[in-house]
């Protein structure tokens, strides 16, 4: 089985092309800790299998999943994919785009979570300073966790620290 790579910063126009539908993005999350055959991804993400065969390929392409291992079954051969790399990192003209569609993913994937998810939208008055310190204190946790291992259930975990449209300030 080949092993995975920690990080990629994905920057490129092709890059964000591959990650320009939510299936996509969903098909990494749920190939976040071990390989899966596109049967296995079918049923756990509710769509068909050539849906499925079809946005592995586009990440494939793209380098961000690849064939971990094969195996033989009644005349045929598997294939289970696998991630590339643990972590994808997101910059330059494309991420702020990539934000919209990793949303509707996660989205996606709430709406048949079980057990309900704990979602929580806030809008609060911060100073700079302590927007920096909670986005960094937030991503420091998110870091730090540590995997649970197989025979646990997966978790997502969204986190963002982020400045709304500001309203026009009221006239005299």
């Amino acid at each position: 089985m080949s092993e995975i790579s920690d990080h990629l910063e994905v920057s490129t126009a092709a890059q964000f092309k591959a990650l320009g539908h939510p299936l996509r993005h969903r098909l990494l999350f749920a190939l976040g800790q071990e390989p899966a055959t596109i049967s296995q991804l079918a049923v756990a993400l509710g769509t068909a299998k050539g849906n499925v065969a079809h946005h592995l390929g586009v990440l494939r392409d793209a380098g961000m999943v690849h064939v971990a291992e094969t195996r033989k079954v009644r005349g045929g051969t598997e294939l289970y994919y696998r991630r590339s790399v643990r972590r994808f990192g997101f910059s330059g003209e494309g991420a702020r785009a990539n934000n919209t569609v990793a949303l509707q993913a996660v989205a996606a994937d709430l709406e048949t979570a079980e057990p309900d998810p704990t979602f929580t939208v806030r809008n609060l008055r911060l100073s700079a300073g302590q927007a920096a310190e909670l986005a960094a204190t937030l991503e420091r946790m998110v870091d730090e966790l540590d995997d649970a291992g197989p025979g646990e259930s997966r978790y997502g975990v969204v986190v963002s620290v982020y400045r709304p449209r500001q309203p026009e300030p009221a006239g005299p």
